[in-house]
């Protein structure tokens, strides 16, 4: 294992401590290792910022074309019985 920078490694009680500016300071760009013991155990790292994309309406077309019967063709009554209640009532739930 490669020796870590002893200006940049805390062991844990330290790092407790001193957690607040060690954050602020990963958050700077930093990489900060967290030992216990004097070996290294962690690493504190800035996260990378997520891109955002800007959304389209109606992009998605993984379903293709919807036929209309999944939304007007009525419910198997088993189904339907769980949507009413009418199941747990049977097992007297």
């Amino acid at each position: 294992m490669a020796e870590a920078d002893p200006q940049k490694t805390f062991n844990v009680h330290e790092a407790k401590t001193q957690f607040s500016r060690l954050v602020d300071r990963a958050h700077a760009g930093e990489e900060i290792i967290v030992a216990k013991a004097g070996v290294p155990y962690a690493k504190l790292v800035p996260i990378e910022p997520v891109a955002k994309r800007k959304r389209t309406p109606g992009g998605l077309t993984v379903l293709g074309e919807i036929p209309d019967s999944v939304w007007f063709d009525p419910l198997p009554d088993d189904e339907l019985e769980m949507w009413e209640g009418k199941r747990l009532e049977k097992h007297g739930l």
